[in-house]
């Protein structure tokens, strides 16, 4: 855990006056800790916790988990799997084969059962828990609270969202080398995509691009034509056709840090239409950019980014959101939208989007991640973002 995250960590203790932080997605278990889970892709069911507490901090896996916490770079001070998992030694098992060992001698019999004694090991005997209970079943929900009994759990999920909102030095570079490998990737498909093309052979290039830069690609959507008005479709095998527009919405991550950028383009030469829709989105973008200054509410920022885009040619736009944070997760807080009172800070990274859906005609669509400095806002991209023509 770096500096910044214990410090952001001990100011959420603090603020929700609790003894204990526990996280279970995936995220937040990253965020606490540095381990992420292979396993929980074949068994989602299984419940991973992490625990910070000012003595330091605890990951709860089950025992599966131990080799590969006991071979990747977790740094915690207590490991308390839990669960039967059948595992030979040979005899001299190596560090690895040794650690896990060590840990399984001493494995709880459930998930509530490792709290306890993660939180005993922590010296966290009484005090408040504040519980993040989103990552794990109903099941696992209510075994961890019959566990708990006696304690004073509270909501956790809020804490740890507000820790993770104002990012680290080594974190804005997980998420630079992310953006890097996304945009990159996205010029590879840009510089060869053709009418021909299919929606499915652009986002399967973007994928192999985006390996080749040592990053994984998440959720990358490519559509063509009235497609295009789809805000999350799989890919088909429409393909590329003169005139159509382009929506080039792709994401990746490093490191388990996420990069998310879209870029419009059209097959040929565009129509009136075509640029006066994107103008107007982009106009939106422009001051959604220029407001993201330490200080600004969110919803000021909304309202701002969506009378701009309205000014610019589309008077009855219209978004639920035009941005949030984005991390270790694609999705992080704060949303930048009509409720939220949210004052900006500088280390907050946000994803800012002025989307533009019509179905029948098509879509247009722009976003850039933003650094939230001091001195103003600092756009993170590299890569240009006016209307794109397709050779």
């Amino acid at each position: 855990m770096y500096p910044h995250q214990r410090e952001r960590l001990t100011e959420a203790l603090a603020a929700h006056r609790a003894a204990a932080l526990v996280g279970t997605t995936p995220a937040n278990i990253a965020y606490l800790t540095g381990f992420r889970s292979v396993s929980r892709l074949v068994y989602p069911e299984a419940a991973a916790l992490a625990v910070m507490a000012p003595a330091g901090t605890a990951l709860i896996v089950p025992t599966i988990d131990t080799p590969a916490v006991a071979d990747g770079d977790v740094a915690v001070d207590h490991v308390v799997p839990y669960g039967a998992f059948v595992f030979d030694y040979a005899a001299h098992p190596g560090d690895v084969g040794t650690r896990a060992r060590e840990w399984a001698a001493r494995r709880a019999a459930s998930p509530g059962a490792a709290l306890r004694a993660a939180l005993d090991a922590l010296g966290v005997s009484t005090g408040t828990i504040a519980l993040d209970e989103s990552g794990v079943t109903a099941v696992a929900a209510r075994e961890i609270g019959a566990a708990l009994a006696g304690r004073t759990v509270v909501d956790g999920a809020a804490a740890l969202l507000e820790a993770r909102q104002v990012k680290g030095p080594w974190e804005i570079e997980a998420l630079e080398r992310a953006l890097i490998a996304a945009e990159e990737a996205l010029n590879a498909v840009v510089q060869t995509l053709k009418p021909g093309a299919t929606e499915r052979e652009a986002v399967g290039l973007f994928e192999v691009e985006v390996r080749r830069r040592g990053a994984e690609p998440c959720c990358p959507l490519i559509t063509f034509g009235p497609h295009t008005a789809y805000p999350a479709v799989p890919s088909s095998d429409r393909v590329l056709r003169n005139g159509d527009l382009v929506r080039l919405d792709v994401g990746c991550t490093w490191q388990g840090y996420h990069a998310d950028v879209t870029r419009t383009a059209v097959a040929g030469a565009p129509e009136p239409r075509q640029e006066a829709v994107f103008d107007a989105v982009a106009a939106g973008l422009d001051v959604a950019i220029a407001a993201a200054r330490p200080g600004a509410i969110a919803r000021e920022v909304f309202a701002a980014t969506v009378a701009a885009v309205r000014a610019a040619g589309l008077p009855g736009y219209d978004r639920h959101h035009v941005g949030y944070g984005i991390g270790l997760d694609a999705r992080e807080s704060p949303t930048i939208d009509a409720d939220s009172t949210v004052a900006l800070e500088a280390g907050m990274v946000l994803r800012l989007e002025t989307p533009y859906y019509e179905h029948g005609w098509g879509g247009a669509q722009l976003k850039e991640t933003v650094l939230v400095t001091r001195g103003g806002p600092r756009v993170m991209n590299r890569s240009r973002r006016g209307l794109l023509l397709l050779d």
